[in-house]
């Protein structure tokens, strides 16, 4: 038998609800070793990115858990592909730049809305030049991916709806994408059907504190439809978020 290191990529306020003590405990239980890296931004920079991969590097972890939303996640991956590929996080900017797979990275979710659980992008922003990066690469969808509703019955209403809207705005954008085909507009079609179903009622849950379907509507949207934007890219609205939210820090979902 062997230990397995992993290094845990959260942010402070999921750390503050007890649900990073509760993985903690989990992988403990395993006979797993672990640690928390909780330095995450909303949206992530490549000073986050730097310190995690030398908080990693420093345990000696052989394995990435990403828990929150978009932004852990995506932290998540720029620290596990540089851990296996070296450099700068800005020289994998771009398509398919690595050389190597990255650490191997177990993405749990807690919001409805980027996917980024089980996309190949990651969006980091470069502080100097005020810019979103877009890391879009095969190596950095993780190995699996937990979307459970139950972790998401914390999200406040407004976190609920701009997550929301952003995978609403994926599903929308993937389907009238120039790359869109009749497999990625299957995908597309079904998250629309199930997000504007189940979104009001997320919201409504959100401010009432009853657990209902829609959390769970939503989960199963907000993953289907980065199934199809995974594969044939977005628009000119992610476009025109990213530059606003580089200038301005603004939350996606809602630039």
């Amino acid at each position: 038998p062997y230990t397995t290191l992993f290094r845990s990529v959260t942010d402070a306020p999921l750390v503050k609800l007890g649900f990073a003590e509760r993985l903690t405990a989990l992988l403990k239980q395993a006979g797993m070793d672990s640690a928390v890296f909780d330095d995450v931004k909303p949206n992530p920079t490549v000073a986050n990115v730097n310190a995690g991969l030398a908080a990693l590097q420093k345990l000696g972890a052989d394995c990435v858990v990403s828990l929150g939303g978009g932004s852990p996640h995506d932290a998540a991956k720029g620290i596990a592909l540089l851990a296996t590929n070296g450099g700068k996080i800005e020289d994998y900017e771009g398509l398919d730049k690595s050389a190597k797979p990255q650490l191997p990275l177990i993405a749990v979710n807690t919001t409805a809305g980027t996917a980024s659980e089980m996309t190949r992008f990651t969006i980091i922003t470069d502080e100097s030049r005020h810019v979103k990066m877009a890391i879009v690469d095969k190596h950095v969808t993780p190995i699996l991916s937990v979307n459970d509703p139950e972790l998401m019955e914390d999200m406040p209403a407004s976190l609920t709806a701009a997550t929301g809207m952003d995978a609403l705005t994926h599903a929308i954008e993937g389907y009238t994408t120039q790359g869109a085909w009749e497999l990625s507009d299957m995908f597309h079609y079904k998250a629309i059907q199930l997000i504007s179903t189940h979104l009001r009622d997320a919201v409504a849950e959100a401010k009432s504190g009853t657990p209902a379907s829609g959390r769970e509507g939503m989960a199963l949207g907000q993953y289907i439809a980065g199934m199809g934007f995974s594969n044939v890219g977005l628009g000119i609205v992610h476009s025109m978020a990213h530059g606003l939210s580089a200038l301005y820090d603004t939350p996606h979902g809602v630039a």
